[in-house]
């Protein structure tokens, strides 16, 4: 089973595979191959912009760690000594591997043996060093408490990887609209302090429209606010992740999500440069 890969649809049985799939990225502009931790699609937050479809609140269920390493062993080999371009019909102007992303249909830290997952990932780059792939974990950072994560991103941190630290809104009110989880600015970034102390970690923003409306200004300086208060604590962060809506929700607020002008986007990019903090903009 091959689907061919597109830019706008990033679905997880793409190889046929349960945990590996390979997408089309354009914030990395190029291939990347994905680690889903959660096939059951459960996630401890809820955020109405997810493309996940049948989204459930819940945990990542048990790990099979030996069809892991066959999957990403097999995904990999097709790259280096197969037909993997042709065969997902990859555009030409992005047939490049890119990054191994652990990401999924969920927060992968709630993945119980999560030190264990990020090891098995590990083990089997390890057998592939020439790709040279980048090594991205994408997280909510609800569970850096957990010592089972704290020694995964540790380990992560030590083999290269990175940590994206999702941050789409900086107001307990914003939070609550946008991620569906209670949770004040403080304890972002206490979190955001506690994986820095881990491995290199990228703030990851989601901008869009609600109901036609961009965030209101309150949210933009809260926001811009935060970003300058862990300049003043000297938070290690590696930068900021902007980007835009680019496929449809897959939840009951999809209808009242919109993209945004790159020129919005831009002009927070800019206040956040002032901030001090290095940006990467994806409309």
């Amino acid at each position: 089973m091959a689907v061919p890969l597109r830019i706008d649809d990033h679905r997880r049985d793409s190889a046929g595979f349960t945990y590996v799939y390979p997408v089309v990225s354009r914030r990395a502009g190029g291939v990347s191959i994905g680690i889903n931790f959660n096939p059951n699609n459960a996630c401890n937050w809820r955020c109405i912009y997810c493309q996940v479809p049948g989204l459930r609140r819940g945990a990542a269920p048990p790990l099979d760690h030996a069809r892991l390493r066959h999957e990403l062993e097999a995904m990999l080999d097709s790259i280096v000594h197969g037909d993997f371009y042709r065969r997902f019909q990859v555009p030409a102007s992005h047939r490049r591997i890119c990054d191994v992303a652990i990401s999924g249909n969920g927060e992968p830290t709630t993945l119980k043996d999560f030190g264990a997952a990020i090891d098995t990932v590990l083990t089997t780059l390890a057998d592939y060093p020439l790709l040279g792939l980048a090594r991205v974990i994408i997280s909510n950072g609800s569970r850096i408490h957990h010592p089972a994560v704290q020694r995964g991103l540790a380990r992560w941190g030590r083999a290269g990887g990175v940590l994206w630290f999702k941050l789409d809104r900086a107001t307990s009110a914003g939070i609550a609209r946008v991620n569906q989880v209670r949770l004040s600015p403080r304890q972002i970034l206490d979190r955001l302090e506690q994986a820095a102390g881990l491995c290199p970690v990228w703030i990851q923003t989601c901008w869009f429209a609600l109901d036609g409306h961009p965030p209101p200004p309150q949210e933009r300086q809260a926001y811009l606010e935060l970003l300058a208060q862990a300049k003043r604590r000297g938070l290690p962060l590696e930068g900021v992740l902007l980007y835009g809506l680019a496929r449809p929700s897959q939840q009951p607020q999809a209808s009242r999500l919109s993209r945004l002008p790159a020129e919005i986007l831009e002009e927070l990019a800019a206040a956040i440069r002032r901030c001090g903090w290095p940006v990467k903009v994806t409309p």
